[in-house]
């Protein structure tokens, strides 16, 4: 229990990390060092409907989270286009615990951008929370497809392996994968390594069998 706890919390953290490249202020993190992270925001309006964006920002920073909603979809009903708007309001949402509508948001932001790595790592960790692995692991991938060197997902990629589907070997590749790209070892990430790699078996002995 106390270990998937732990896994639990640094889901957390790298859904934080992954909030900051979308805009809005992340979730509160658990003391876990950060992970550096490469994930380029989603593209923005541009003119007018960039300085409403930019409000909308400003609202979501100051805590005023349905004025910002609402900003956000009026954005979205002009300009369906865009994935920017839609990746922030999804982020909101599931900030909100508003999972349905946060599902829905990541999904238009995919849809109008499918390289937005960002709303794709938010779709697995939501999916995962309902118990809809197989739609996780899938997400999580694309993520990765989209931009290889996404630490945060490697990571919430290999949680789901490790907790949820119980792919220790998968889940390996990508703690690994993790340590790698992160730019930093994090020490909780090198301890669960450890375990999995002590409770893999042995290599099967062929002494004494005949050539």
């Amino acid at each position: 229990m106390k270990r998937c706890a732990e896994h639990c919390a640094v889901a957390v953290l790298a859904l934080g990390l992954a909030a900051c490249a979308g805009g809005p202020a992340p979730r509160p993190q658990p003391p876990a060092p950060p992970a550096a992270q490469k994930t380029a925001p989603a593209p923005v309006p541009a003119g007018k409907a960039e300085q409403r964006y930019q409000e909308a920002l400003a609202l979501l920073k100051n805590g005023q989270r349905k004025p910002a909603q609402e900003l956000l979809l009026a954005l979205t009903r002009e300009q369906p286009e865009l994935s920017g708007p839609w990746t922030t309001l999804g982020i909101s949402q599931a900030q909100g615990k508003q999972r349905d509508a946060a599902i829905a948001s990541f999904t238009r932001a995919v849809a109008a951008n499918p390289r937005n790595a960002t709303a794709y790592n938010w779709l697995g960790s939501l999916h995962r929370e309902s118990g809809n692995f197989a739609a996780s692991e899938q997400a999580y991938l694309k993520a990765l497809a989209a931009q290889a060197d996404y630490a945060a997902a490697h990571l919430n990629l290999a949680i789901l392996y490790d907790v949820s589907m119980k792919r220790p070997q998968q889940a390996l590749s990508y703690y690994r994968s993790y340590q790698q790209f992160k730019g930093g070892e994090n020490l909780i990430v090198s301890a669960w390594i450890k375990e999995l790699e002590a409770a893999q078996p042995p290599p099967v002995s062929v002494a004494g069998a005949r050539p």
